[in-house]
């Protein structure tokens, strides 16, 4: 699984790889996977709508796409782009190793506006430490925050440590369960920013990273 992941990440980067002498892009990896998940959660998206979803402007837009589809990931008809088989494999790919992701609310723990949570399967668990990695990821894409927890025996305890996170908030660890469904030893990294889409793209830069090193 890790290696087949690690190509998956691979291949996030070469479509991000200016072509040529084409001009400086203004997407990253992270970008090209929230694409893929924009597309995998619509049979069809419009130009409109990923210029919105994706926070960037109709040139690059174009430019992300055309990368997508020489990569076999996508097609468009007039009905809007959608993702070919080849695409939804890759996007699966993903699905089976980060399941799970939203927003939550701001709690004693998390210092943003909004705060972005990812799960991460426990299989990745051997490249997370202290979890300072992951917050450099993160406050490399604008977040201000980031914090790595573990599931162990049904708490969310901070990475390197064994103390419980919620203790004095279990509405929140509830809330956070029941968005993720945690199982035993899965990492779930939470990204805090004063702008949602700043929060989501921090968290996913992040886990790109991780799964990239792991």
């Amino acid at each position: 699984m890790i290696k087949n992941v690690r190509q998956q990440v691979k291949t996030l980067q070469n479509i991000v790889t200016r072509k040529g002498s084409s001009k400086i892009l203004t997407f990253s990896a992270p970008h090209v996977l929230k694409s893929i998940f924009c597309f995998a959660n619509q049979k069809y998206v419009s130009r409109a709508t990923f210029c919105k979803e994706i926070h960037l402007g109709e040139g690059a837009v174009k430019t992300l796409i055309s990368h997508l589809k020489e990569y076999g990931l996508v097609d468009s008809i007039r009905a809007g782009t959608f993702l070919t088989k080849k695409g939804i494999k890759f996007a699966n790919q993903f699905y089976n190793v980060m399941p799970s992701q939203g927003l939550i609310k701001k709690c004693g723990i998390t210092n943003g506006k909004f705060n972005y949570a990812i799960l991460l399967k426990k299989e990745f668990g051997a490249s997370i430490e202290n979890g300072m990695q992951q917050r450099d990821y993160a406050i490399l894409y604008g977040a201000s925050d980031s914090l790595t927890l573990i599931f162990k025996n049904k708490e969310f305890v901070f990475s390197g440590d064994k103390i419980s996170c919620f203790t004095d908030e279990l509405e929140t660890k509830d809330n956070l369960i029941k968005l993720l469904s945690p199982e035993e030893g899965d990492i779930v990294i939470i990204t805090s920013s004063d702008d949602k889409f700043v929060a989501e793209i921090a968290a996913i830069n992040t886990i790109l990273w991780t799964l990239g090193t792991s």
